[in-house]
C-alpha cells in the first residue's frame, strides 16, 4: 500500500509541465475543428485588413527564400513511441489568397513560415528553418561547426541535422550555443552531443547566466495550469485547416517529442564577453529578463553579422505570454535593443532564433529601431494612460500604434498583440487590481453568472437579446454576455452553440495566431467537451534527469491541500541515496517547507530512494512490482505518518474547465 501511495503522489508532481518551458510541447493533435463559414461581418473585417496593409509587398518573401540551398522534405517525423512529432504536409493548404475564415495578414505570415529548408545566409553561416518552431543556425569554424540553438526535440533536431549533412557534409561540432532558456532552443541537444563527449573533446556548451535554473524552473511549479492554457494558445486540439490552426505567428506549431538538456560549460555572465571559438570571433551580450529570464545575443565582427536571439523577431512578441508566465519588462526589452543598435556600426547581416534574416545596414538598423520604438511605445503610453486614470481594458481599447510603425509587418501582432501587451505593462507596475472597488472583491463566476442571467430576464430573454447582437456582428459583446449564461447553465446547448459561433467569428478575424487558436479551442470545447491532451512526460526523461532536486521539492510543496492539512504537523526526511542528498520536509499550519539538510533524527519517517528511481516513478516506468524488495527504496519510521503525508497532496489536474464552470 505504501508503495502505491508513493508512486501515485510522486507522479502527481505534474512534470508534464516541463514541456512548456518556452511555450507548449504538446502533441500537435489531429483534432477536429467544428467548421463554420465566415459571416458577412468577418468578411468585411478581413477585407479592411487587406486594404490597410500592403499585403502584396514581396520583400519578406524575397528575404525568406534568399540563399535557399535545398527545400526541406515533407516527411512525417515520429518518436520512439510511434507518435507523430511533425508533419509539414499538414500545412500544404496554405497557398494562394487568404480564405474568408483567416485574417489575410495572419495568412501572409503563415505562408512565410511555410518556407522551409537549409539556407546559406552568408559565407559560413547557414540556417535550418521550418523543422520546428525555432531555427537552428550553423556557423563554420576552422575545425568544425558551431551549432546555435538545437531545436525542441531530439527527433526534429536529428532530422534537421541529417538534412544539413546531405548538403554540407558531416557536421562535426566545435561548440554549442543556447541563446536562451526556452525549450525550443535547447531541447534536442542530446541528439548532437552528450556531456561526456563534450568533456572528452573539449567542446564548449555556451549559455547565458541563469540558463539552467530558468530552463527547469519556469513551469515545474505552475506546470498543469500553464499546460492547460497553453493548449488553447497553441491550438493543440485543432485540425490544421482554414477553419482551424494555421500558424502561431512565431512559427508553424509547437512540437511534441523527446526533450533533453545539457549543463553549460561556459556561462556568459557579464554585459559583454568577447571570445574566439574555433577561430570565429564572438561578442556575446548578456540580456537577462528580456524575452526570456536568461538570454544572450551575439555579434560576429568578422562576418558583420548580428544574432538577435528572440529579443528581435518578425512579429510583435509577448510582454506576457497568454499561457501564463512572469510578466516581462517592456522598457528593459526596448533598452536592450537600443544598446544593440549602438554597438552595430558596421552590421550587414541580422538573423534571429525565429523567422528569416535581414540584409543591409540601413534596413537592419531601421528594423531594430522600429522594434525598439514599438516596445517603448507600449510601455510609455500604457503608463501615461494609467497615470491619468485609465484602466487596463480602457487602455487596450484606446491604444493604437502610430501609422509609422503599424504598417511594418515585422511588428504586427501575429504572436503578441498591442491589446494584451499593454495589459501586461499595466500588470508590471500596478498588478491585477484596476482601482475600481467593484473589481476588488467580486463574486466568483459561477455565482455572479446566475445573478447576471436573472438581471437580464432569464436564459430565454438573454438568448434572444444575444441573437440580435450576433446578427449585427457584435461578437465581443455576445461572447461576454453568453459566457455568463453558459456558466449559469452549462447544459444550455443553445447558449453554448451561439457562444461557440461568436468565438469562431472572432477567431477568423484575429491577426494573432494565439488569439485565433484560443477562440477556436474554446468553440471546440463548448461543442465537443474537453479535448484530450497527451502526457509528454514519458518523452522527457533525458530532461527530467537533469532537473535539480530542489525544483521537485518546490513542486511538491504547492500540491499540499491546505484544508486536509489543517492541524497536522509532520517532519519527513526524503533521502536520495545516489547523491547523499537529504531534504527535510516540515509541515505546520497547512504549509510545507523543504530544506536541504542532513537527515533530522527527530523526523517522523525517512524515505530513501535514488533520483533515478524517483524519475522512473514520475514517468510511470517503475511499477509497483519493481519497487517491492528493491534496495533503492526503503522506509524507516512511521509508515502511517508517511501515508498521512502523501494523502495530503492534492491531485494534479491539467484538464480543468476553462469555458465551462
Amino acid at each position: 500500500m505504501i508503495l502505491k501511495i508513493i508512486a501515485k503522489n510522486l507522479l502527481l508532481l505534474s512534470l508534464v509541465g516541463l514541456s512548456f518551458l518556452l511555450g507548449s510541447c504538446d502533441k500537435a493533435a489531429d483534432g477536429d475543428s467544428a467548421e463554420s463559414a465566415a459571416s458577412e461581418f468577418t468578411i468585411a473585417s478581413n477585407q479592411k485588413f487587406s486594404e490597410s496593409l500592403d499585403l502584396d509587398n514581396q520583400q519578406d518573401f524575397e528575404d525568406a527564400t534568399r540563399g535557399l540551398v535545398a527545400s526541406a522534405p515533407a516527411d512525417i517525423i515520429t518518436n520512439s513511441y510511434g507518435q507523430k512529432v511533425w508533419d509539414a504536409s499538414a500545412y500544404d493548404f496554405i497557398q494562394g489568397d487568404a480564405p474568408d475564415t483567416v485574417n489575410p495578414s495572419l495568412w501572409r505570415q503563415a505562408k512565410l513560415n511555410n518556407i522551409r529548408g537549409l539556407f546559406e545566409v552568408d559565407e559560413g553561416i547557414y540556417q535550418l528553418r521550418g523543422f520546428d518552431l525555432a531555427n537552428t543556425t550553423l556557423i563554420k569554424g576552422q575545425n568544425g561547426w558551431i551549432v546555435v540553438d538545437p531545436l525542441t526535440t531530439l527527433e526534429t533536431t536529428k532530422s534537421a541535422m541529417a538534412f544539413a549533412e546531405q548538403h554540407l557534409g558531416e557536421i562535426n561540432l566545435s561548440a554549442v550555443i543556447f541563446t536562451h532558456s526556452h525549450i525550443d532552443h535547447f531541447g534536442g541537444v542530446l541528439s548532437l552531443i552528450d556531456a561526456q563527449q563534450a568533456a572528452e573533446n573539449n567542446i564548449p556548451i555556451i549559455a547565458p547566466s541563469g540558463f539552467m535554473h530558468e530552463a527547469v524552473s519556469e513551469n515545474i511549479v505552475a506546470g498543469p495550469a500553464m499546460m492547460r492554457r497553453g493548449a488553447y494558445m497553441m491550438g493543440n486540439g485543432l485540425e490544421r485547416s482554414a477553419t482551424g490552426h494555421v500558424d502561431t505567428g512565431l512559427g508553424k506549431q509547437v512540437i511534441f517529442g523527446s526533450t533533453s538538456i545539457l549543463q553549460p560549460t561556459l556561462v556568459i555572465d557579464q554585459p559583454q564577453v568577447d571570445l574566439t571559438i574555433d577561430g570565429v570571433d564572438f561578442e556575446f551580450y548578456n540580456m537577462p529578463n528580456s524575452e526570456a529570464p536568461a538570454e544572450l545575443t551575439f555579434y560576429l565582427p568578422q562576418r558583420k553579422a548580428f544574432c538577435g536571439a528572440e529579443i528581435l523577431s518578425h512579429v510583435m512578441h509577448n510582454v506576457l505570454t497568454l499561457r501564463g508566465a512572469k510578466v516581462r519588462d517592456a522598457l528593459l526589452w526596448s533598452d536592450y535593443i537600443g544598446q544593440s543598435i549602438d554597438r552595430l556600426d558596421d552590421v550587414e547581416l541580422f538573423f534571429n532564433s525565429h523567422h528569416w534574416p535581414t540584409w543591409g545596414h540601413e534596413r537592419i538598423i531601421t528594423q531594430m529601431q522600429q522594434q525598439q520604438d514599438m516596445y517603448k511605445f507600449i510601455h510609455d503610453q500604457t503608463v501615461r494612460l494609467a497615470n491619468i486614470g485609465y484602466t487596463p481594458r480602457e487602455i487596450a481599447e484606446r491604444l493604437k500604434l502610430p501609422k509609422t510603425l503599424a504598417g511594418n509587418f515585422h511588428i504586427r501582432g501575429y504572436y503578441g498583440t498591442l491589446s494584451h501587451n499593454s495589459k501586461a505593462v499595466y500588470q508590471h507596475y500596478f498588478g491585477w487590481y484596476d482601482g475600481n472597488p467593484a473589481h476588488l472583491n467580486p463574486l466568483p463566476p459561477e455565482q455572479s453568472s446566475l445573478r447576471y442571467v436573472e438581471f437580464m430576464g432569464g436564459s430565454e430573454a438573454l438568448l434572444e437579446k444575444a441573437a440580435v447582437y450576433q446578427a449585427k456582428g457584435e461578437y465581443r459583446w455576445v461572447g461576454e454576455v453568453l459566457n455568463h449564461l453558459v456558466f449559469a447553465e452549462p447544459d444550455n446547448i443553445a447558449a453554448r452553440e451561439m457562444l461557440a459561433e461568436a468565438y469562431r467569428q472572432m477567431a477568423y478575424q484575429a491577426e494573432s495566431g494565439p488569439w485565433r487558436d484560443i477562440y477556436l479551442s474554446a468553440a471546440l470545447e463548448l461543442i465537443r467537451g474537453s479535448v484530450e491532451v497527451n502526457n509528454v512526460a514519458m518523452s522527457s526523461k533525458a530532461f527530467l534527469e537533469q532537473v535539480p532536486l530542489k525544483e521537485f521539492m518546490k513542486a511538491l510543496s504547492v500540491k499540499l491541500d491546505a484544508e486536509k492539512a489543517e492541524g497536522v504537523q509532520l517532519k519527513i526526511n526524503l533521502l536520495f541515496s545516489d547523491s547523499d542528498t537529504n531534504f527535510v520536509l516540515t509541515l505546520r499550519n497547512s504549509v510545507m517547507y523543504y530544506q536541504q539538510l542532513p537527515a533530522d533524527s527527530d523526523a517522523d519517517v525517512t524515505l530513501t530512494l535514488t533520483q533515478k528511481l524517483f524519475v522512473q516513478i514520475l514517468l510511470g516506468e517503475a511499477g509497483i512490482k519493481s519497487l517491492i524488495g528493491s534496495d533503492e527504496l526503503s522506509v524507516d519510521g512511521s509508515v502511517l505518518k508517511l501515508l498521512k503525508f502523501f494523502s495530503l497532496l492534492g491531485a494534479a489536474q491539467d484538464d480543468f474547465n476553462i469555458v465551462l464552470p
